[in-house]
């Protein structure tokens, strides 16, 4: 009992006790079973993580800080991956349910459906969760952190209107993503605010990859809508629509504008550098590991919606001389 004492910090044992016998496990190679431990305590001390993908660079900050600060507490986080697919999601949830995670950090796989079977049981066994993204119908009433998209996809496109863009072309994200819904309502309020048209031609479905905008590049320079600037749904996109209009001999941004979202490591060493929405990823993290960590404890906690801001760069500048005449 003494052992078991020392080794897990109870208050009753003495300092010099407790460093003695710390010694001594270290010195015969002592692990402790944590699988015990969380029998006895009913706290595995773990928490999972849910991503779509390791490679989208979005999340990389994210991941830090949540894995940063679980340490600092004193968890382990295990992580896993979707590839945006229900059946894997469904798959990987259930696998951390059978570790008994003491709570979940999910980033959903987005569909047009209203419900969802894993997330019911989730909300039936109360499993402390955070959304690291929007809510939509099927995960409703979990709490979530995200950033204000459609107050930043709207200062973006206020910031082409500034620079006289008119023509102003928008690369849309998937369907059944919120967020792709509130960049895309972002752009055509700040059209709507300055009397510009919203014209169906100008508006292109991409996805959220770099294949995606490449794409969505070559119909654009097929379909030749006139055109001034290009505003994606994130920066992957961006970045495939600037690979295309280059190699294509478009210059940007003397012969049109391209912007992205979400300012991800490349986008300032990219060939032109990008203008982007610098999104809080870091913060983001670190609101989601607080607000999982009030979840635990049991104290009251409220989601968190973070701003973002403009990073103006070298992708944007007036429309050709012709334009503005």
């Amino acid at each position: 009992m003494t052992v078991s004492k020392a080794l897990r910090d109870a208050p009753d044992i003495s300092a010099g006790t407790r460093e003695r016998i710390k010694k001594m496990a270290v010195e015969m190679g002592y692990v402790p079973n944590s699988a015990a431990q969380g029998l006895r305590t009913r706290h595995t001390r773990l928490l999972g993580l849910v991503v779509s993908s390791v490679t989208n660079p979005i999340y990389s900050r994210i991941i830090m800080a949540i894995e940063e600060i679980a340490h600092e507490l004193g968890y382990e986080v295990l992580l896993a991956q979707t590839f945006s697919r229900t059946d894997r999601e469904e798959a990987v949830i259930r696998r951390l349910l059978t570790r008994r995670v003491d709570g979940l950090f999910l980033t959903p796989v987005y569909r047009l459906s209203p419900h969802a079977g894993i997330y019911d049981e989730l909300r039936k066994r109360k499993v402390p969760t955070v959304i690291l993204g929007h809510t939509a119908p099927f995960c409703a009433g979990f709490l979530n952190v995200e950033t204000d998209d459609e107050l930043s996809s709207y200062n973006l496109t206020q910031h082409l209107i500034s620079l006289g863009h008119k023509r102003i072309a928008y690369f849309c994200g998937p369907p059944a993503a919120p967020s792709s819904h509130f960049r895309f309502e972002g752009y055509r309020r700040a059209l709507r605010e300055n009397g510009l048209p919203q014209d169906d031609n100008l508006v292109f479905q991409a996805g959220v990859t770099i294949e995606e905008g490449q794409k969505a590049a070559l119909q654009f320079l097929q379909e030749k809508p006139g055109a001034t600037a290009i505003q994606a749904v994130n920066d992957l996109v961006a970045i495939g629509t600037g690979n295309v209009l280059l190699s294509q001999g478009v210059r940007i941004p003397q012969d049109i504008s391209l912007a992205g979202f979400g300012n991800v490591l490349t986008t300032e060493y990219y060939r032109v550098p990008l203008t982007t929405i610098r999104q809080p990823k870091y913060r983001l993290g670190v609101a989601a590991m607080e607000m999982m960590r009030k979840m635990i404890a049991g104290e009251s906690v409220e989601s968190k919606r973070l701003p973002a801001e403009l990073a103006q760069r070298d992708s944007t500048a007036p429309p050709p001389h012709s334009e503005t005449n």
